[in-house]
């Protein structure tokens, strides 16, 4: 599967801002709903909805070699949680690899991806969208909903 690259600084900017985040120990992924994903399905020739990556890695992670790993690994991750478990189409995503991935193994990298696609609800079957990141709605007990202080 190919990706598709997010390469105009006003998208990055967009899911900084706009869009939901969590983070593990080594990569942070922003995910916001792609408003051009209609426009993009009509261009393609598999006539599908894509999602549109970014990876931005600074040089806080390392040098030239450091980010390009990181970059091929969560790459790779990011193919095969599609490839196994799937991920919901339409969506803008910026991953952010820390100074951790470069020193991680595959697994280490792909595990967290994994968790954090999971927690942004991006994994398919998962009804919330990633674009609505919060704390979930708390339960009223029985007895605060009769107005009983006890």
């Amino acid at each position: 599967m190919k990706l598709y690259a997010l390469k105009e600084n006003h998208l990055f900017r967009r899911a900084y801002q706009k869009g939901g985040h969590r983070s593990s120990r080594t990569v942070t992924v922003y995910a916001l709903k792609d408003r051009a994903a209609g426009l993009l399905r009509k261009q393609n020739p598999q006539k599908q909805t894509l999602n549109r990556i970014g990876i931005s890695a600074s040089k806080k992670v390392g040098g030239a070699v450091q980010r390009n790993r990181a970059k091929r690994l969560i790459r790779e991750a990011y193919r095969q949680i599609d490839k196994t478990v799937g991920i919901r189409k339409g969506f803008l995503l910026v991953i952010v690899p820390k100074t951790a991935a470069t020193v991680s193994k595959m697994q280490d990298v792909q595990s967290a991806l994994l968790a954090c696609l999971s927690a942004l609800a991006l994994l398919k079957g998962q009804d919330d969208p990633a674009g609505e990141p919060g704390p979930a709605p708390r339960e009223r007990d029985a007895d605060a909903a009769d107005g009983d202080p006890s």
